[in-house]
């Protein structure tokens, strides 16, 4: 088993360094431990930078401590001759200066991509070996990659154009002030640059005014930044290939906690997304309409429009719903009507339609923001037997004639509104208001020729009325629609609601 100590000190360093563990009592571990001079008896860390062949550096005891395996690793995070591939990079290989005792150079090489394994950069890693300092940093950058960072180090020269070049700098601010030196010869890696170079770290010591040039750096281009998406990836990979071997290799008791943990969240997360779906459709069921002068655009499945005489009072948002009774939809909307919805009909005419919709939607527009009231029309001419079987019950509010008068079939219904109650078998009844054109209009029905034939009378007095006249007859409509709500209305009980043919 690999030490927990070594684990915790590999996740601290991830992005530093990469770490590896080697079991020495396996087959084949004799060979690196005979090459590497390592004592099999004793824990061993090496680090290895830019030379596998020969470790930078190297701990060895029996009982490895936390602060000294810290200190080991701080000491050795970085390459001899790192690569500046960020700013952040750039700020913890070359920090800024703080005093006059704690100065820090940086030698960076400015050089191209491809000649990382030539001879220059050999040699001025063999030089950043022999010449370790604790003041003194070497690090080196892509010229191609890194173009105006390198452009501000180098000089209007042709002499270095295309050439590798060594630059020693130093750091004032955070801004990116900075002064620094360049040596005037392309570094080529012979014996006289790298006795220049040197040159040039001793009088630093004697002479911090050797650095005579003065320039403001840009920041470093992030290289890493575009394949985050890839390093992610890897690592979603490297989870879920972990995942899918301590399924199939390790105990399915330690697998437990972690299915558990899944199946919770994922519960949760239905849970949550169910409740709020049904929230939010409660919210918008009860949500309140707009006020009452804004008439609705439509009345529920009305096909004929507003007339252009009361456009001034046609709302711009919403519309009423209101669906016709008949034997079809007759048991939803009302025999198996739910505890606690109505079902406020309107009966009407077939030449009255039009403008008693126009007015019913007008009058109960505002009460439409309640879901336990449903709007229905019912046409008188197809079940005025079923209209006055419940009017029967409400003798005192519409008494209905004797089957044998003359005006039996001529009374007008048109304008009447119930409210019924499905589910407790009672229903409220609004008669609609009496105006003098109506009055009259029913006075001339009484001198009609009592051989027509049924059919032809029926309904004549509502279709002999104007338009203005028959949507008066709802003008009270609304008041009686508070009433209802209120519950001060009388109530008119039947039996068993009767068949609608």
């Amino acid at each position: 088993m690999v030490p927990l100590l070594y684990k915790l000190t590999a996740f601290a360093y991830k992005d530093y360094l990469s770490f590896g563990y080697v079991y020495v009592g396996l087959r084949g571990a004799e060979e690196m431990t005979r090459q590497y001079n390592i004592n099999v008896y004793a824990p061993t860390i090496l680090i290895f930078k830019e030379h596998i062949n020969k470790p930078a550096d190297m701990i060895q005891a029996r009982g490895l401590k936390k602060q000294v395996i810290d200190d080991f690793i701080t000491q050795n995070k970085y390459l001899l001759a790192a690569r500046l591939t960020s700013q952040k990079l750039f700020h913890e290989l070359c920090p800024v200066k703080r005093s006059h005792r704690q100065r820090k150079y940086c030698v960076v090489l400015l050089t191209a991509e491809a000649s990382k394994l030539s001879k220059p950069f050999e040699a001025f890693l063999s030089f950043a070996l022999a010449n370790t300092q604790d003041t003194v940093r070497f690090v080196h950058v892509y010229s191609g990659r890194q173009q105006e960072f390198t452009s501000t180090l180098l000089p209007d020269s042709e002499a270095l154009q295309g050439q590798s070049a060594v630059s020693i700098l130093e750091r004032r601010n955070t801004a990116g002030r900075v002064v620094y030196k360049t040596l005037e010869d392309p570094w080529t890696g012979s014996e006289s640059d790298k006795f220049v170079l040197l040159g040039y770290l001793d009088q630093l010591r004697k002479d911090p005014a050797l650095l005579s040039s003065e320039a403001v750096l840009p920041d470093l281009i992030d290289e890493l930044a575009p394949v985050f998406f890839l390093r992610w990836l890897y690592s979603a990979s490297d989870y879920l290939a972990d995942i899918w071997d301590g399924m199939f290799h390790s105990n399915w008791r330690e697998m437990t906690p972690l299915l558990s943990l899944i199946f919770s969240a994922l519960f949760i997360l239905f849970g949550t997304v169910i409740v709020q779906a049904f929230s939010d459709s409660n919210e918008e069921r009860e949500s309140h309409p707009p006020d009452k002068e804004e008439v609705p655009e439509k009345a529920g499945k009305m096909e004929p429009s507003f007339t252009k005489a009361n456009s001034s009072k046609v709302p711009k948002k919403g519309f009423v719903e209101v669906t016709e009774l008949t034997d079809v939809t007759y048991t939803s909307n009302l025999v198996r009507l739910r505890p606690g919805h109505m079902n406020v009909v309107l009966i009407l005419s077939s030449c009255t339609k039009t403008s008693l919709l126009q007015r019913f939607a007008l009058e109960v527009y505002s009460f439409t923001g309640s879901s336990c009231l449903h709007f229905s029309f019912l046409s008188v001419d197809k079940h005025r037997e079923w209209l006055e079987y419940l009017l029967e019950f409400a003798q005192d509010a519409a008494p209905v004639p004797n089957q044998y008068d003359k005006h039996f079939m001529e009374r007008d219904y048109t304008g009447y509104v119930l409210a019924l109650n499905g589910h407790k078998k009672y229903f409220c009844l609004f008669k609609p208001q009496k105006i003098v054109e109506e009055e009259e209009a029913m006075g001339s029905c009484g001198d009609l020729d009592s051989s027509l034939h049924l059919g032809e009378s029926r309904g004549k007095s509502s279709c002999s009325l104007g338009s203005k006249p028959i949507k008066e007859k709802l003008s009270k409509l609304s008041l009686w629609m508070e009433r209802l709500l209120e519950g001060s209305l009388q109530r008119f009980y039947i039996p068993s609601w009767p068949e609608l043919d």
